[in-house]
C-alpha cells in the first residue's frame, strides 16, 4: 500500500483482508443494508470471500483504493467499510458506506467519510468525489450533505435511478 490510511481518536481505516469474511457476510445480510444498499446475493463465507475479492481487493490492485475496514478504537472492533468504488457507470469515484447494527448512531459514518474524503482530496489526489443513494434513504442523504457533497439530481445508474451527490477537491490552499 503506498500511502498509510488515516485514522482518528475513535476509529481506524484499513485495507480489508480475507480475515473479514464472516464481518463482511454479517453486513452484506444485514436487512437495513439490503434495504438501502441492496442484495448482493451473498449467503455463506465463501461467497462473501468471493465478494471481497471481486470488489475490494481487485480495487486495490487496480486504482490503489476500495472500500475500507473501519476499526473501532480503542479495541479495533470491525464496525463497517466506508472509502470509495470506481464504477463503470460513473465518471469518478465514490464514497460508499456501511455500518453492523451496534455501531450504527455514533458518528462513525460521518467521522469515516472525513477521513476518506481527506485521504481522496488530499493523498490520491481525486479532483472530484461522487456518491449515489436512494431517494428514500433520508439518513445518508444527510449524512452526504453533512459532508459537503451536493445533490446533482437523480440519475441513471447502472439499471436503477439514484440521486448522485458530488464534492470538488478543495482549491489549494483552502
Amino acid at each position: 500500500m503506498p500511502h498509510p490510511l488515516p485514522a482518528s481518536n475513535r476509529l481506524r481505516l484499513r485495507e480489508l483482508h480475507a480475515g473479514d469474511a464472516v464481518a463482511m457476510l454479517a453486513l452484506l445480510n444485514d436487512p437495513d443494508f439490503i434495504a438501502h444498499i441492496g442484495d448482493r446475493g451473498v449467503r455463506t463465507e465463501a461467497q462473501a470471500l468471493a465478494y471481497l475479492e471481486a470488489g475490494p481487493f481487485t480495487g486495490y490492485r487496480a486504482h490503489g483504493y476500495s472500500l475500507w475496514a473501519v476499526e473501532a478504537l480503542p479495541g479495533g472492533e470491525f464496525a463497517g467499510v466506508c472509502g470509495l468504488i470506481r464504477r463503470d457507470t460513473l465518471p469518478d469515484p465514490d464514497i460508499g458506506y456501511a455500518f453492523l447494527p451496534a455501531w450504527r448512531g455514533r458518528g462513525l459514518a460521518a467521522e469515516a467519510g472525513r477521513l476518506v474524503l481527506g485521504h481522496a482530496f488530499e493523498v490520491l489526489r481525486l479532483p472530484r468525489v461522487l456518491a449515489i443513494v436512494t431517494e428514500t434513504n433520508a439518513a445518508s442523504r444527510r449524512l452526504l450533505e453533512s459532508l459537503g457533497l451536493r445533490s446533482q439530481g437523480p440519475r441513471e445508474v447502472g439499471t436503477e435511478t439514484l440521486l448522485v451527490y458530488a464534492i470538488e477537491a478543495p482549491a489549494p490552499g483552502a
